[in-house]
């Protein structure tokens, strides 16, 4: 399979921000592993899949309240079971990523087990590549 791109939009508004305006961090790591989560599903079956490490979640700049947040994430890396997600998130037309980092879930069975998902990635783009080289480095 090669990593597809997998949208996710939020609206940040009041309830989502912190002490100083903008958005809070907590809000953005829930949405970070949602957006993680949902190019993780488009692989394996949702029920089999938990998150199982964050890896840094890394802040350029604030957002503020009315901005859109665009999330991008896909598959960029995988074990035998597991799977290692980039997440990107844009305001709006900004071309630079506000925040980005991974996530590693792993595929479980029924009683929670890790099991293997025989997933196997092929990476053509240079920026797929230079990402799957900083997912190794994460190990």
């Amino acid at each position: 399979m090669q990593p597809r791109i997998f949208h996710y939009d939020r609206l940040v508004k009041s309830e989502d921000l912190n002490h100083h305006g903008t958005l809070f961090a907590g809000r953005s790591a829930e949405w970070f592993v949602e957006a993680g989560f949902i190019a993780a599903a488009s692989a394996l079956p949702a029920k089999n899949i938990v998150c199982v490490k964050i890896h840094g979640l890394t802040f350029t700049q604030p957002v503020e309240a009315g901005e859109i947040a665009c999330f991008e994430s896909k598959i960029i890396k995988t074990g035998k079971t597991s799977l290692t997600v980039y997440v990107r998130l844009r305001v709006q037309e900004e071309e630079a990523p506000t925040l980005e980092g991974f996530i590693t879930f792993v595929n479980v069975d029924e009683l929670g087990r890790s099991q293997p998902h025989g997933l196997k990635l092929v990476l053509t783009s240079e920026e797929d590549i230079k990402l799957h080289q900083i997912a190794l480095e994460l190990e």
